[in-house]
């Protein structure tokens, strides 16, 4: 089983609908995709006259920026990405974190960042019975207020790397593969083929790791910490060889 999430700028790769088709292909019914879209809702938030805040990598979420995150993500990104899935023979289902309680989250104490969630809750049953029907999960990340401290409705922005690193927990992944718009983590220009967890917090504590890579190594550390073997950050030719990107591992013997 592997996890991949796919950031929102990966997502504009017109290589990225036969890549997922051949990651399909290869392992039909053991691949389940979280997307990004970080750039459609900035876009979004700016055609609202709502500017685009981050702390730490992680977007600050106001009240009346949820409506806006669900519109780019579930209602576009989502959907967009699923058909172009679809046309090139995947069998792709989107899903938001939303939908039947598939996410579920609590929000981050840290009062920078507003209505932004940790994710407490995965329901695996839903996503292994999408898979056991022999279809690809793509899943937005939007998650369930578990505390519903505004309201039953309400919900929490996930960081997709989070969700993703939960989810592949969750479903006792073999591999989760962050796939972004760099080939990995990189130290003056060059991949960084291997780090294990002390190489992964020294990265982020030495300003090596910047911006979205921080969320990504931070998501990394923790799926590892939780069971997950394997972890890798790559460019999209990374999602049908394993030996391209930036290898996590708990400990550098386990590679």
């Amino acid at each position: 089983m592997r996890v991949v999430k796919i950031g929102g700028r990966a997502q504009d790769d017109a290589r990225l609908p036969s890549a997922v088709r051949g990651a399909w292909a290869a392992a039909p019914g053991a691949l389940c995709v979280v997307h990004g879209g970080g750039d459609q809702v900035s876009a979004l938030q700016r055609t609202f006259g709502t500017p685009a805040e981050f702390v730490r990598g992680r977007r600050v979420t106001r009240e009346a920026d949820i409506q806006t995150i669900r519109m780019a993500l579930s209602g576009g990104v989502n959907k967009d990405l699923v058909a172009r899935l679809t046309a090139a023979g995947v069998p792709a289902l989107g899903l938001s974190g939303e939908d039947a309680g598939l996410l579920g989250a609590r929000r981050i104490a840290d009062a920078e960042l507003g209505l932004v969630g940790e994710p407490a809750w995965v329901d695996v049953a839903l996503l292994r019975h999408v898979l056991a029907g022999a279809y690809l999960p793509v899943v937005s990340p939007l998650a369930r207020d578990l505390d519903g401290a505004l309201g039953a409705a309400a919900a929490l922005n996930v960081n997709g790397d989070d969700a993703a690193a939960a989810i592949a927990v969750a479903l006792e992944a073999d591999e989760l593969l962050f796939v972004s718009d760099v080939p990995g983590v990189t130290a003056n220009g060059t991949v960084i083929p291997l780090l294990d967890l002390d190489d992964a917090a020294a990265a982020i504590s030495d300003g090596i790791a910047t911006g979205g890579m921080v969320a990504k190594l931070s998501a990394a550390m923790a799926a590892m910490e939780r069971g997950v073997a394997r972890v890798r950050i790559g460019g999209l030719d990374a999602l049908l060889d394993p030996a391209r990107g930036t290898v996590l591992a708990p400990s550098r013997s386990l590679v």
